[in-house]
């Protein structure tokens, strides 16, 4: 059974537990996860200006629409304020800034019935573990403005414990670095790259959507299967997402059981700590970095 906390004040480290059992907390918006969002919607509508960012799409050419995200995006990800951001919520939630590990918070861009391949790209079920991601991992998604049920995540809970056929096996996460994650921006109409999917036909109900207003949180596991909702909404969705692992957990090889994963790799060496961005360890992240079969 899947609980869903609300504005829980459970401690980070039983709620790092809960997570790891298949359970999503969600916050109302703090006074950092605003400032993300105002700082998010000031680099949007200026790069998009004079559309309003979620309605731009029906007033732009699509490779000029790309063109500016793919200005846009890496801007606000490399920002140092970003980060400053990133650790500001963590502090907010009661996450022990010396323990945790951020990568950086990416800015999301969900079009409807528009584009959906490169830096739009709507992905299908999955979970993040199948992309090389620690079974520590966290997940932290905040909407950038409003959101509905028709542009939202949906999160699978029966399959948390439940195998899916998939083709993780084919994934290695440096290969992809090297060889796919920069041509995003060349991916218009048609997504050419190979990224893990399910091998069999997913129950798409029951399903979870959380909808928060602007700046509310959502925290899950990186193993939690879930997929971005088709966006029929007329409006693209824009949200920011980061992931966040605690050093002790990396240490103990601690997180959520591993019920179908089978990738290679390990993006651990992105991971930046909350305090000094200082990395992981590079033996650390060598405990993890399994090569290709």
């Amino acid at each position: 059974m899947t609980v869903l906390y609300y504005d829980s004040t459970m401690p980070d480290d039983e709620r790092r537990q809960k997570l790891f059992g298949g359970d999503l907390f969600v916050y109302s918006p703090t006074a950092h996860s605003m400032e993300l969002v105002a700082f998010a919607r000031e680099m949007a509508e200026t790069a998009l200006a004079p559309h309003f960012p979620p309605d731009a799409q029906h007033h732009m050419d699509k490779q000029a629409y790309v063109d500016v995200l793919a200005d846009l995006k890496p801007t606000f990800i490399n920002h140092a304020r970003s980060k400053e951001l990133v650790a500001g919520i963590l502090a907010d939630l009661g996450v022990k800034l010396e323990e945790a590990y951020l990568d950086v918070p990416r800015l999301r861009t969900m079009t409807s019935e528009y584009l959906n391949a490169g830096l739009t790209l709507q992905f299908d079920a999955h979970r993040d573990t199948w992309f090389s991601a620690p079974f520590s991992q966290l997940n932290y998604w905040i909407p950038v403005y409003d959101v509905a049920e028709d542009n939202a995540m949906a999160f699978h809970p029966r399959y948390f414990d439940n195998g899916v056929r998939n083709t993780s096996r084919d994934y290695n996460y440096a290969e992809w670095v090297a060889n796919s994650r920069a041509a995003a921006a060349s991916q218009i109409d048609m997504e050419t790259r190979k990224q893990p999917e399910a091998e069999e036909e997913v129950e798409r109900r029951p399903d979870i959507r959380v909808i928060t207003p602007p700046g509310g949180i959502l925290i899950f596991s990186g193993a939690q299967l879930h997929t971005t909702v088709p966006n029929t909404s007329g409006r693209t969705r824009f949200s920011i997402d980061f992931r966040v692992v605690n050093r002790r957990d990396v240490e103990a090889h601690q997180g959520a059981a591993n019920v179908d994963s089978d990738c290679t790799g390990t993006n651990l060496g992105d991971f930046m700590r909350a305090t000094d961005l200082q990395r992981l360890p590079a033996e650390l992240v060598g405990e993890y970095d399994t090569a290709p079969a």
